[in-house]
């Protein structure tokens, strides 16, 4: 999950770079970084809960490379 401060929206946007093929980006916000990390939490939660319902494959998730 990665969330930035959007001055034009006066936001937290949250997006989920695993998710980019598959899901409208940013996928969520909030008025806060506390705000935007519990619905991120929510939004990954829900997507992984219907995937896994659906039979679809759940994403990867990044590994950083540390040089």
């Amino acid at each position: 999950m990665v969330i930035q401060w959007s001055e034009v929206d006066q936001l937290f946007l949250v997006t989920v770079p695993e998710f980019a093929e598959r899901v409208v980006m940013p996928c969520t916000h909030g008025k806060s970084r506390e705000e935007a990390i519990l619905n991120g939490e929510e939004v990954i939660n829900m997507y992984l809960e219907a995937w896994g319902e659906e039979g679809e494959s759940i994403p990867e998730p990044d590994t950083l490379q540390v040089a």
